[in-house]
């Protein structure tokens, strides 16, 4: 409906990208640019079937948030500023 309705790219982006039962060939099917997910689920078989995912590995800002965490200092802070 986004298409329909004038939009030019349509982008999923998603935390945990569970993609069970027919997820793949729906995404392939679907207009999507492309789909966005976090490394928190291994996506590489996935992805050797289905081109539009890609993965944005966010191990660096976990780390920062546990080692926040262990030491009492803000977790929020990480909000605007994420290390890279």
């Amino acid at each position: 409906r986004l298409i329909s309705a004038g939009a030019t790219k349509v982008y999923a982006i998603l935390t945990h990208g569970i993609f069970s039962g027919p997820a793949i060939s729906r995404i392939n099917n679907a207009p999507f640019e492309a789909v966005v997910v976090t490394n928190t689920i291994p996506q590489e078989e996935k992805m050797k079937h289905c081109p539009k995912i890609q993965v944005i590995d966010i191990s660096m800002i976990l780390a920062e948030a546990i080692r926040r965490t262990h030491n009492g200092e803000s977790v929020s802070y990480l909000f605007s500023h994420v290390p890279l």
